[in-house]
């Protein structure tokens, strides 16, 4: 576990110093789990991001561009009417607990002051955001209701008394001596980690790990001195936030972890190493939720192609012994003469055969040898027109899988406004049935919206995230001159540079987008083609973001997702 009480308490610091005294302009809740706080402070506004996701539950600041809802849930117009144009008085960690406190400070619509407490809870999948009036102590509203019949310990619910999680009754380290930590320990018993996460607040495996590999020999002599000085680093701020490969996962704290042995990348702050980390990842989530029924449905279709093709190819097998059925048909018209009406086989010499070897050649002892051999020249002719038609039925089957292998790409790094695109298309395409839709229509002109990046050298890149974005991309905004690129023979996305001629650096810049934004995003050397886009033709009846190209040329490129954050943040800073 990162997020653990003691990193609860760094994050809360380095929040508390930036924006302590700042007041909040505004309150979006652009998603179910999480709130966004613009708040003014230092002469800049910051954004202050609230999650109480049960996956990714976190406060930072955050550079990240959140898109908000048409209409604003019920809990965020309730924020605003309380948090709006308040100041934040004090952020603060209560004791070592994965908790951290507003304390702001505003004056009401009557014009009286008025002290809230905004207490977000770090705690998993229970993890809240509650808004509680100070002066009585009592709840507001919360993000995720509670009731007693969930909780007994307390309900979290508008109107009822606010009630902090229960005691763990652990000692705090900050306060005990290397004879406190001696004594809290049986070293004889092992599993030294887990007696540290045991008795001393805030300490997770992750970081009691930590203090047990930097004692070497860990032992009552080693240990103490060891979890102090892990313990003293943090008392005095010396932090260093990291992200660390560990096997297959990443793993981030405010301190280098040299129990784990992976690639090591090291942030100027803390909030900026949560960007890294949890870039992508909590909007995947999003997106799964949001578009579980479009996936359910293009994953059916793809194992539904899948074994259609493999059954057409085993019919295919089968109609190669079209050839045995003429030859049959061929050695029994040559040897009527030899047949009788009842027989169950014959054993004819083969005549194309170059040692006149002999076959026997079964027969229906119902029919007369004429019908026979006529019973084999149907079969072959049937087998020879069958050929024909499953190979077309596989070559279609093979474009249906292609189609929704491309959507199931699109899905895994589609944003959630990138579904309901996902979804119109099935629809139009006639796969999914239309749902009638409330509230105001999607204009019938309306342009797909596309993703924007900006070069190393200044150059617009833009990156088309499905394929009603890819068609309006690469067939109406691109120019002909323009230079476009896309996987070699992978799903993925359309990418078009801004610039008839860039330079070979935004080539490979474009191309990193170009392969994370594909099947291949887990893959190194990927193959990237790029023309111009003059260069780029659809096939007249091809299925939406199919294209046909020519006069390529091919990079390869690992995909990089630090390189993307840095295009995107180039972006953001214009």
């Amino acid at each position: 576990m990162s997020f653990d009480g003691l990193f609860t308490k760094a994050i809360t610091e380095e929040i508390a110093s930036l924006l302590k005294g700042g007041r909040i302009n505004k309150v979006h809740q652009p998603y179910k789990n999480e709130i966004i706080l613009v708040v003014r402070a230092g002469g800049k506004n910051q954004k202050l991001l609230l999650s109480a996701h049960p996956s990714y539950s976190r406060v930072q600041l955050s550079e990240e561009s959140y898109e908000n809802p048409k209409e604003a849930p019920m809990f965020c117009m309730l924020l605003r009417k309380h948090l709006e144009g308040y100041t934040i008085e004090d952020i603060y960690q209560h004791e070592l607990d994965r908790m951290i406190i507003l304390e702001v400070k505003g004056r009401n619509e009557l014009g009286d002051i008025s002290q809230k407490q905004l207490i977000i809870e770090i705690m998993g999948r229970h993890s809240n955001i509650i808004l509680v009036d100070k002066e009585r102590n009592m709840i507001l509203d919360s993000i995720k209701h509670v009731s007693h019949a969930v909780n007994s310990h307390r309900a979290i619910l508008p109107g009822q008394e606010y009630i902090l999680p229960p005691e763990q009754e652990k000692q705090n380290p900050f306060d005990a001596t290397e004879n406190d930590i001696r004594k809290s320990l049986d070293f004889n018993a092992g599993k030294l980690d887990r007696q540290l996460v045991a008795h001393f607040s805030g300490v997770s495996p992750l970081a009691a790990k930590e203090a047990v590999y930097r004692a070497g020999l860990a032992n009552s002599s080693t240990l103490p001195p060891a979890f102090s000085s892990l313990i003293k680093e943090i008392a005095n701020r010396e932090y260093v936030p990291t992200i660390k490969q560990d096997g297959s996962k990443e793993v981030f704290y405010m301190l280098s972890l040299k129990h784990l042995t992976g690639k090591e990348r090291s942030f100027p702050s803390l909030s900026e190493m949560l960007d890294r980390f949890y870039f992508g990842k909590a909007e995947r989530d999003r997106v799964k939720q949001k578009g579980q029924d479009i996936e359910r449905f293009i994953t059916n279709e793809i194992e539904k192609n899948a074994k259609k093709i493999g059954k057409l190819e085993r019919t295919l097998k089968e109609t190669e012994r079209g050839e045995q059925y003429q030859l049959f048909g061929e050695l029994l018209t040559a040897n009527l003469y030899q047949m009788k009406k009842g027989m169950k086989e014959i054993e004819v010499i083969n005549y194309y055969n170059e040692d006149q070897e002999t076959v026997v050649i079964p027969l229906n002892p119902l029919k007369n040898p004429s019908d026979n051999a006529q019973k084999y020249f149907s079969k072959y002719q049937k087998s020879k027109n069958a050929v024909v038609v499953v190979q077309e039925q596989i070559e279609k089957a093979q474009l249906e899988l292609a189609y929704f292998e491309a959507l199931h790409q699109q899905l895994q790094s589609a944003s959630p406004k990138d579904i309901e695109e996902i979804r119109e298309e099935l629809q139009e395409e006639g796969y999914i049935r239309q749902k009638k839709k409330k509230g105001m229509k999607k204009p019938a002109n309306a342009k797909p919206q596309l993703e924007t990046y900006y070069s190393s050298d200044g150059d617009l890149i833009f990156v088309g995230k499905n394929n009603k974005q890819n068609d309006y991309l690469t067939n109406k905004f691109a120019r002909r001159d323009e230079i476009w690129l896309h996987t070699k023979d992978i799903p993925g996305s359309h990418v078009v540079i801004r610039n008839e001629s860039p330079s070979e650096k935004t080539i490979k810049e474009a191309a990193v987008l170009a392969a994370f934004f594909s099947k291949a995003k887990q893959s190194s050397s990927v193959p990237v083609d790029f023309t111009q886009v003059r260069h780029v033709k659809k096939p007249n009846g091809s299925k939406p973001g199919f294209v046909i190209y020519e006069q390529q040329q091919t990079v390869y490129i690992t995909p990089d997702a630090d390189t993307v954050i840095s295009l995107k943040e180039e972006t953001v800073k214009r």
